[in-house]
């Protein structure tokens, strides 16, 4: 019998401190360290990303706990407390991208700044935030995958003992889909951190491609979980999400169920949908004469360079 990995880290008196909210402050902390050093090439003072920090990660916050509790109004309705209980899980990370950029959007324009020069200077700390944020789902057991064999855990992925063993829950091994989620995420992360360095980026393009490139990742993973937000949809459309899914079973076996006889993952759905208009947008900047700063060019506030950029 294995035992499971407390979720409180501490207790202070009547103060209780959850893991899941230490590993999210730290996600929040690598995050702004990444942007601080980036906004140094380009003359932005390092008290603009606190700022936008101490005002997105809040935004973020509500919003993608308000997504959650839309989708499952069921659970919450009667108890309205738990809606506040964020340290038992229950946040969607769209919601929390929404949350975000509508407080990035309001920020930048305040602090008169393009907003795309200030995403794409974000992009990868977004990525490092859902890299170590996963983790917090590991810590709480939730967020995972559908059931697996033991053996496919430690013998087919090689996974190390306090992985395999905090994904034994209720008597079943289940996916660690959060591992597979923040494993892509390093690859995407790393990626960025390359191409940002080429000349033929241009403004807003390293935010599009953190949007694609986790969307991607975002849709794959959904797929194996079992605690997706759901809704009955037509079924063209599952078909059609189930064929762009089915190359993930050759490795990893059948979906996650969804709970109520739903047909359509939500994360899915929004993650397609998001895919197409980020290669739209990209597509158009460029073909309507938007884009016509690169990333590399120095950072202009108020129609005004800040100074040359740092080499």
């Amino acid at each position: 019998m294995y035992l499971a990995l407390n979720p409180i880290a501490f207790s202070l008196g009547p103060l209780t401190v959850h893991w899941y909210g230490i590993i999210l402050g730290t996600a929040a902390l690598v995050g702004l360290l990444l942007a601080i050093q980036e906004g140094k090439r380009f003359n932005i003072r390092s008290e603009f990303f606190m700022d936008l920090l101490l005002i997105g990660a809040p935004s973020a916050i509500v919003a993608a706990r308000l997504y959650y509790v839309v989708f499952e109004w069921e659970d919450y309705q009667d108890n309205w407390l738990d809606i506040f209980a964020i340290w038992k899980g229950g946040i969607a990370i769209h919601g929390a991208l929404i949350g975000a950029i509508i407080a990035a959007v309001w920020y930048t324009r305040w602090k008169r700044y393009s907003f795309w020069r200030i995403a794409d200077i974000c992009a990868p700390s977004l990525l490092a935030g859902q890299i170590i944020g996963r983790w917090g789902n590991f810590m709480n057991q939730e967020a995972h995958g559908g059931p697996v064999e033991e053996s496919f855990l430690r013998d087919s992925l090689h996974l190390p003992d306090f992985i395999v063993n905090q994904m034994y829950i209720n008597g079943e091994y289940y996916h660690p889909t959060f591992l597979y989620e923040s494993l892509w995420n390093i690859v995407g992360i790393v990626l960025l951190l390359v191409i940002r360095r080429f000349n033929f980026v241009r403004a807003g393009e390293i935010f599009m491609s953190y949007i694609i490139w986790y969307s991607i990742g975002r849709f794959f993973v959904e797929g194996l979980r079992t605690d997706s937000l759901a809704f009955d949809g037509p079924n063209w459309l599952a078909s059609f999400l189930n064929g762009l899914w089915e190359p993930m079973s050759w490795i990893f076996g059948d979906p996650g169920a969804i709970a109520n006889d739903e047909n359509i993952r939500m994360a899915q759905l929004i993650s397609v949908l998001i895919v197409l208009a980020a290669v739209i947008i990209i597509v158009l900047r460029r073909t309507m004469g938007y884009a016509n700063q690169k990333y590399s060019d120095p950072i202009r506030q108020d129609g005004y360079v800040t100074g040359s950029i740092n080499k």
